[in-house]
């Protein structure tokens, strides 16, 4: 009898193990050569993501600041702190940020795998807001990894469009990628936010009711969204 469920465990335990943050790395915080924190420079000085991801409205990947975006502040200030030393020494001999061992780079947080195309630039243009995608940034001290970026997490947004993509009733003149810097400008400000909006700014994915979806017509209308086409095989593996 035990043999025979033998096959049904293990793959009961592989695919429970596939899906763990022991795989997924999902709310992992991993080492840096500094440490970096989002919750810092976002929420509490109120930086713009586009200062330190400027490519983020125009390419398909959000790029990592170069040294001098980040010596355009720390020239000024914190200038002999020993934790920003391996940045200033990057800003004075040109190479990459290093760790102490000598190891170049930081390590990438939020990557999918190399069969898989994303384009950072269209989502955001679509309306989908920086959290539903990377958990609460603006609340962490070292950056983990929000979301388990599985298949079948992206099939969920890829089906019902309808059901996740932002907008800002009280901003209809502002398009959707407005909208969504604008919902962090709110969070800084220490805004009024609704009830989607408390879910995206706690890292949730803001799901509309039922009664607020759009129709398949207000997607094609107003955001270019063809349903059929989203869930195409080719929209993500080219």
């Amino acid at each position: 009898m035990m043999l025979g469920l033998a096959p049904f465990i293990l793959f009961y335990a592989g695919s429970t193990l596939s899906r763990s943050s022991y795989n997924t790395k999902q709310g992992v915080p991993l080492n840096q050569p500094v440490p970096f924190s989002h919750k810092h420079h976002v929420r509490e000085l109120g930086i713009d993501c586009r200062f330190c991801h400027p490519s983020v409205e125009e390419s398909g990947t959000a790029g990592i600041p170069p040294t001098e975006t980040c010596m355009s502040c720390h020239s000024q200030i914190w200038t002999n702190s020993p934790i920003l030393e391996p940045v200033r020494k990057s800003f004075e001999t040109g190479e990459p940020i290093k760790f102490a061992n000598g190891d170049k780079g930081w390590n990438l947080v939020n990557k999918v795998p190399e069969f898989v195309y994303f384009n950072h630039s269209i989502h955001i243009d679509r309306g989908i807001a920086c959290n539903q995608c990377h958990g609460p940034v603006q609340e962490m001290h070292i950056t983990f990894k929000g979301k388990p970026f599985a298949m079948a997490w992206c099939l969920e947004c890829h089906r019902e469009p309808e059901k996740f993509i932002y907008a800002d009733p009280a901003n209809t003149d502002m398009t959707p990628r407005e909208q969504v810097f604008d919902l962090y400008r709110k969070i800084q400000a220490g805004d009024p936010l609704t009830a989607r909006e408390k879910d995206i700014e706690r890292g949730g994915m803001g799901a509309r009711k039922k009664d607020e979806r759009l129709t398949e017509e207000q997607l094609e209308k107003f955001y270019r969204l063809k349903k059929k086409q989203l869930e195409d095989c080719w929209i993500c593996h080219r």
